[in-house]
């Protein structure tokens, strides 16, 4: 079946490929497991892929509350539970990368191994100085200040293609979900998108990760936050926020090469 039924919300997802390990592919805010498309052939080859729809977005349902990443990520643990998953590598992009990370601390016998991708967590500085005012935009109108906000994600070299994919998938995505998630993500007092209180919680992630960044900066100071020695910081300078869309064969390359490490 393509859609789980776990009380509150209505999930969709793809299960493909087989083998001993399973993949958990994690979108991110107004996105949905679309973005995974050129990856899950070739990742199926040898394991078994799941890549979901987060609540609110994509094919799931949106309920009117609870749309978080902490929330997501109680979900996905129900997912894998109804469809016999006992541990997986879970690989989470932008607001992906907060719901992985919340996984394997809140459901550490469940992921073996992370994969973040530009994740959407320990920002500072200017950045983070911005998001109580982008929080008020989108409040205003959260499609719009999402459209907004999605201009910084792209660099010269990003497809145009891939530009108008994500505007239409940010269209199609109801705007209170946008809002309670991007509210949720860098408003609260324990918010992982600001430091210092991403560095606590982060720290609590024992399993194996292998995190990609777009800045150096961000990927050294993650680098202090590992505690399994199989863990690495890639960094792609040049790359845009959706780096393993822009370069998928890399992207894939260095996500199988680790994987493959860990056995």
């Amino acid at each position: 079946m393509a859609f789980t039924d776990l009380g509150d919300v209505r999930l969709f997802h793809t299960d493909d490929g087989a083998g001993d390990t399973t993949l958990l592919l994690v979108h991110g805010l107004g996105s949905d497991s679309h973005e995974w498309v050129h990856h899950i052939p070739s990742l199926a080859e040898r394991y078994r892929v799941l890549a979901v729809d987060v609540r609110g977005h994509g094919y799931s349902s949106a309920p009117e509350t609870g749309n978080a990443p902490r929330q997501m990520a109680e979900d996905l643990a129900l997912l894998c539970g109804a469809l016999g998953v006992e541990s997986c590598v879970a690989i989470g992009h932008s607001m992906g990368g907060q719901i992985v990370s919340h996984l394997a601390v809140e459901h550490p016998s469940l992921v073996k191994a992370l994969v973040t991708v530009d994740p959407g967590y320990g920002f500072t500085g200017a950045v983070a100085a911005s998001f109580p005012a982008l929080i008020e935009r989108m409040r205003e109108d959260p499609v719009a200040a999402a459209l907004r906000n999605d201009q910084w994600t792209s660099t010269g070299a990003t497809p145009q293609w891939l530009r108008e994919w994500h505007r239409r998938r940010i269209l199609a995505t109801p705007p209170h979900v946008l809002l309670q998630a991007f509210e949720a993500m860098f408003g609260g007092p324990d918010a992982l998108g600001v430091r210092p209180n991403s560095d606590g919680y982060l720290s609590r992630r024992a399993c194996p990760v292998l995190t990609f960044w777009f800045d150096p900066t961000q990927a050294e100071w993650e680098a202090d936050l590992f505690k399994d020695p199989h863990s690495k910081a890639v960094t792609w300078e040049g790359s845009g926020h959706r780096l393993h869309e822009e370069r998928p064969g890399e992207f894939l390359l260095v996500v199988t090469h680790w994987l493959r490490s860990l056995a």
